[in-house]
């Protein structure tokens, strides 16, 4: 986010105040950005202070008491220094409801705030200094955790099965605490110096603080069979420094990048009525620095040619205790409640480090047709299981488990394509086509062995074949369609279990085959009194699977484990979502003000998918447990623009 990367999946989902554009980069972007990428990169943009006094308040109603207020504030310039400011509240009753006696008193609601401040200060003629701050606030009840799959062989199915669906539900009865706390806090500062009409040099220095608390019942009864709480608390700190030039055929940039994080997890659970406890507790951190460079040199006036080299080195550590009550598998000592497999004190420390290349060929054939090849690695760094805990085995097995760690995954991308226009811009196609060829996998297993956790293991080699189609048409003023399509072919080449090849029997995860969206956009009506715009987008993705488990239930299968999970228990089957919006725009509201007035549904069709479950594995009965989309959901907008 302007230019600072979000390194704690946890710490960045959160309600963008002033969001301005969002550009979605595929494949690895080493050479342009601090932080090594190798899937692709997201990069946030928020609006530049205008220093003049206008602004946006907007307020919204929908259904399950739905109601969000937004307001983004320009000031006028003082002296050198130019501020914009910006606040959301966000706040839903949740979907699900629950039960009398329950733990709370409903599920899936919405209670966020958000604050932004951006300040810009003209230092000198060539010197400018932009300061932004965002702080986001969620308190919430969590999703629920609906009980979606279990072996009737399991010894409490008959108490739990009246609680069984695979269809979505609206009325919980839960017993564990169950919500969200999460509270971000970002600073950033960079600098741009203008040394010269073709040189930049520019700094970002930004500081990040995350604290979160979440607790979840796993089992999705009233029974206590399952909980367990995540309380976190992390930062990071991060420097970077970039030079841009040109010159008639040259452009360039050189970048010197620092990060570091660190941040401490504790993790209780508890199982079957309290009888089985888990103190789980890791901290982890990084230090990371990075030189990188690009050059772009125009061969000829219709060919460029791009290189770029970055060198990564990571230093990670990671402290890890894990204990275990009588009732787990374990033997405390006289007195105490714990066994610690993984006593405190347990310590581990490894770097990982990587050069990653890229080589860019843009060839214009004319002013309507451009054409491209693109080769880059990717690096994604190595680490430590800091979630690895198993009673079944010693202390001495699980310490040198903790220890041990996953190697470093590699990526190299081979990506053809073309941009291009027709009918004087009324009309647009883009292809593209890539292969990404990935070595020493990474893939995250939930075991479901001791504490519900997931382990990393380098699973092998995996091919990743796909094509994508991009086009819009503009048949009218005014109106625009735009439709994509993706298809994806992603299989392993290699993966080892156990030291058994079952490349055939392991499901490749997020790996839908086809996904499209299309979406129609029109200013159908122009009056005195203001614009009519309808907008409505439909996407589909087809199904895929999301945990890397065994395809095969056939006894012979290479791999075949029945102790273990099979992918069919989380897949997650094809579906299609459509949006519309109808808005008045434009309307005059005096001189100096217009406002907006919009009707809007998601999900208009009401479809319900669980694409997001937990397998807890036959040991456990099978239990799996889904997360599903939210229902429709529909209100009403009102905006001013001042």
């Amino acid at each position: 986010m302007d230019g600072v990367y979000l390194g704690k999946s946890q710490g960045s989902v959160f309600d963008v105040v002033d969001l301005n554009r969002v550009e979605v980069l595929r494949g690895p972007q080493g050479t342009l950005y601090g932080r090594n990428t190798i899937g692709g990169a997201i990069n946030l943009v928020t609006r530049k202070p205008t220093g003049m006094l206008d602004g946006d308040a907007s307020v919204e109603f929908g259904n399950y008491g739905s109601k969000v207020e937004k307001l983004s504030l320009d000031l006028p310039k003082l002296g050198i220094t130019s501020i914009s400011l910006g606040a959301i509240s966000d706040r839903r009753d949740g979907w699900v409801t629950t039960a009398s006696g329950s733990a709370t008193d409903n599920l899936d609601n919405r209670g966020n705030t958000g604050l932004r401040l951006a300040a810009n200060f003209a230092l000198a003629r060539n010197l400018q200094a932009d300061y932004r701050f965002d702080k986001s606030n969620i308190d919430e009840n969590g999703e629920f955790g609906q009980l979606y799959n279990l072996n009737p062989t399991f010894s409490l199915y008959p108490m739990m099965s009246p609680y069984l669906s695979r269809h979505r539900q609206t009325v919980a009865s839960v017993d564990a605490p169950s919500f969200e706390n999460v509270h971000t806090e970002g600073h950033s500062l960079t600098l741009t110096w203008d040394a010269s009409s073709s040189d930049t040099l520019k700094s970002i220095s930004a500081y990040r603080h995350l604290d979160n608390r979440d607790a979840s019942d796993y089992d999705g009864t009233p029974y206590a069979i399952a909980a367990t709480q995540r309380l976190t608390k992390y930062h990071q700190i991060s420097q970077e420094l970039q030079w841009v030039g040109h010159t008639d055929r040259w452009n360039y940039v050189g970048g010197l990048y620092y990060f570091h994080d660190d941040g401490y997890t504790d993790n209780p659970q508890t199982f079957f009525f309290g009888s089985v406890n888990y103190d789980s507790q890791y901290g982890t951190r990084s230090d990371a620095w990075a030189p990188y460079g690009q050059v772009d040199y125009k061969l000829l006036d219709n060919l460029t040619l791009t290189a770029g080299l970055r060198y990564t080195d990571e230093l990670k550590g990671l402290d890890r205790i894990f204990g275990c009550n009588a009732g787990a598998g374990c033997t405390p000592p006289t007195g105490q409640t714990y066994q610690y497999l993984i006593p405190q004190g347990t310590h581990a420390v490894g770097r990982f480090e990587a050069f990653t290349p890229s080589f860019t060929a843009a060839y214009k054939v004319n002013e309507s047709l451009n054409t491209y090849f693109r080769f880059a690695e990717g690096f994604k760094s190595g680490g430590f299981n800091g979630e690895f805990s198993d009673p079944t085995q010693s202390s001495a097995a699980n310490v040198q488990e903790t220890q041990t760690p996953f190697q470093p995954e590699k990526q190299i991308t081979f990506e053809l394509g073309e941009k291009s226009s027709y009918y004087g811009g009324r009309a647009e196609l883009n292809t593209a086509v890539f292969q990404n060829n990935v070595r020493n996998l990474q893939e995250s297993i939930f075991t479901g062995q001791g504490a519900a956790a997931s382990i990393i293991r380098n699973a092998g080699q995996a091919i990743v074949r796909g094509v994508e189609l991009e086009g819009a048409v503009t048949p009218v003023h005014g109106t625009r369609l735009s439709a994509n399509y993706a298809y994806l072919d992603a299989h392993y080449n290699s993966y080892i279990d156990t030291g058994v090849q079952v490349k055939d029997n392991r499901a490749f995860v997020h790996a839908p085959r086809n996904t499209f969206n299309i979406v129609a956009d029109s200013k159908f009506l122009h009056t005195s009194w203001g614009t009519f715009e309808a907008v409505s987008d439909y996407a589909w993705t087809s199904s895929y699977f999301l945990y890397p488990y065994q395809l095969s239930n056939n006894p012979s299968a290479p791999g075949y484990d029945n102790t273990k999970q099979f992918a069919s228990n989380t897949h997650v089957r094809s579906y299609g979502l459509l949006n519309l919006r109808l808005a008045l725009t434009q309307v005059p509201l005096g001189n100096h003000a217009s406002g907006e007035l919009a009707l809007w549904a998601r999900n208009v069709a009401n479809t319900a998918v669980a694409n997001n479950m937990i397998d807890f594995g036959p040991s456990f009965g099978s239990l799996t447990e889904a997360y599903f989309n939210d229902p429709r959901t529909f209100g009403i907008t009102g905006i001013v623009h001042f």
